[in-house]
């Protein structure tokens, strides 16, 4: 899966060595793929079908080049690469010829397949209801008429007898659809590159849910603790479920969840302090803390003032002031800490990367206070090191990371805190989303430039960058306000079956993080060389998740913390 076979032909007089280098590998050093040896010699290497590969073919005396081109190599494909003299006069030295003597197959058919089917799916779920209403009336229309039909056929119609539940459901929506994803992208996402993490700069689809949740978190705290506060819950008794929520959610992340039963027997030389729920947890203490000893229990205020149509951001400045102060600790130590035999202010991957100059200096200083505070009980293998032939160990879950995933959740906060201002008011509502969508977008945009490598601050989740930040935040307030608009306002959709996750998201998490290596949600393939099975046992493996949360949720129950 994801690579093909290459045989190189040498018919020249002399070894030659063959060096390549991926193009996503930013100015990335080249490495050794194969040498041949003089006089009509070949050998045969795979190569690896994910990103196109800068290929050097070189005299085995010198480093002066024969030949260099770029390939997009296709999977299970077989390439010859003929090294030999030119044939014309016009040409002199050596010439290379690449050819397909075996064709390559679509690696993405697959995936068509999966999302043409899941289109279908969907398409039919959505059509159900119509399709019931109209059998329904069909069979009436064909009865005989009695008295007290037309109450039968649609008791409910027009809502006056039916109560509207309070609860948010496009949130519960948005948690489960983030949760959803992640299941999938968790358990391999069919084995495709954007299904799984960038190996450094930029975004793939496994990059999207955790910030999802993070902002998701921040809008829930608003919305229950506002809700708790009107019910005259005192801010002691707050602290002590923050509290414990915090605790039990660290402990279920560090002790659970730090390894599986592939990684074998636990040892305590390398045991990972940091993980996703104890960065959770983390983050939710803060913004909990901050809504707890807010001045303001009930929003809006009744009296008028000028800066009423904001009072959004202006009643909350002392929590601005926070968050300004918390980013500007995350800019200061990232761009002026000095890390030793690394440049200030490094945002790289090191290893092969930036002409090798810092092999060592993997995330700049985030990763330098990691390995300073955590020692050797941080990740050891981050998303970058088989790309970028990294040595030193990086947590994605760090201690910088962790502050800029608080300025995430506050995002959220700010979407919590517009529901409540202009509740009942639907159109400002979204109107303020998108505001807040275009200010984050553009803001995103300056910084990285536009580009995935050469912006200011690159956007990158590794790093929990202040572009990647802002950029996922964007996301967030168009993915919400798109379904607070289908879900809350139109009544379109009911949420399913993302909504089932959602409700009982501490489930489902702490679920497919254990089981995911046992049957019914995994099992040994014997299709190896394409992604077809593995799609298969990743799509399938979600959708058990998806079904054990609905039938959770038809038997009422959710567990929480």
């Amino acid at each position: 899966m994801d690579e093909a076979l290459l045989t190189v032909h040498n018919q020249l007089i002399g070894g030659i060595r063959v060096l390549y280098v991926s193009d996503y590998c930013y100015k990335c050093l080249y490495q050794p793929l194969v040498f041949v040896k003089d006089g009509h010699s070949n050998a045969s290497v795979t190569v690896s079908t994910i990103f196109t590969l800068t290929l050097n073919v070189q005299h085995e005396s010198g480093n002066d080049t024969l030949c260099r081109f770029s390939e997009m190599f296709k999977e299970a494909g077989h390439y010859s690469l003929w090294v030999k003299e030119s044939q014309t006069p016009e040409d002199s030295g050596s010439g290379c010829i690449l050819s397909v003597e075996k064709k390559p197959h679509n690696a993405y058919w697959p995936l068509l397949t999966a999302f043409l089917l899941l289109g279908l799916v969907s398409l039919l779920w959505a059509l159900a209801p119509f399709l019931s209403r109209l059998i329904r009336k069909i069979h009436f229309c064909l009865r005989e008429p009695s008295v007290g039909n037309d109450d039968e056929i649609n008791p409910t119609e027009n809502g006056a007898t039916t109560q509207r539940s309070s609860r948010l459901k496009s949130l519960d929506t948005f948690r489960g659809f983030s949760l959803t994803v992640m299941v999938f992208v968790n358990y391999g996402g069919g084995g495709y590159w954007f299904f799984q993490h960038a190996p450094w700069n930029g975004l793939t689809v496994a990059d999207l849910v955790m910030p999802w949740f993070v902002f998701i978190i921040g809008t829930s705290v608003v919305l229950a603790f506002t809700s708790m506060r009107r019910r005259a819950v005192g801010r002691l008794q707050l602290l002590r479920k923050v509290t414990w929520r915090t605790v039990v959610l660290t402990l279920i992340g560090f002790c659970f969840l730090n390894y599986g039963p592939r990684d074998g027997l636990l040892s305590l030389s390398w045991l990972r302090i940091p993980g996703v729920l104890q960065h959770l947890g983390f983050t939710y203490f803060v913004l909990a803390l901050m809504q707890t000893f807010s001045a303001h229990a009930e929003i809006p205020l009744k009296e008028h003032h000028w800066w009423n149509p904001i009072q959004d951001v202006v009643l909350y400045w002392p929590e601005w002031v926070f968050i300004i102060i918390l980013e500007m600790v995350w800019l200061c130590l990232t761009f002026l800490l000095p890390v030793p035999n690394c440049p200030t202010g490094y945002l790289g991957a090191g290893g092969i990367g930036d002409g090798g100059l810092y092999p060592n200096c993997t995330g700049g200083a985030a990763g330098y206070i990691d390995r300073w505070i955590l020692g050797n009980h941080i990740y050891h293998y981050p998303t970058c090191k088989t790309l970028y032939h990294t040595t030193v160990p990086f947590d994605p879950e760090g201690v910088l990371g962790t502050i800029n995933s608080i300025i995430m959740g506050f995002m959220g906060m700010q979407a919590g805190k517009i529901i409540l201002v202009f509740r009942l008011r639907n159109l400002s509502i979204l109107t303020r989303f998108l505001i807040w969508a275009v200010i984050l977008g553009t803001s995103a945009a300056i910084l990285c430039k536009c580009t995935r490598d050469e912006g200011f601050i690159p956007v990158n989740k590794n790093l929990w960058s202040l572009s990647y930040v802002t950029c996922m935040g964007c996301f967030s307030f168009l993915l919400l306000g798109v379904m607070f608009f289908i879900v809350d306002i139109k009544g379109w959709w009911g949420g399913q079956p993302f909504i089932y996750p959602g409700m009982n998201s501490i489930f489902v998490y702490i679920g497919h993080s254990l089981l995911g290596a046992y049957f019914p949600f995994s099992w040994e393939m014997r299709c190896q060389d394409s992604h077809w099975e593995l799609l298969f046992q990743n799509l399938w493996a979600t959708f058990l998740w998806v079904l054990i949360a609905y039938f959770l949720y038809r038997k009422r129950f959710f567990l929480k913390i």
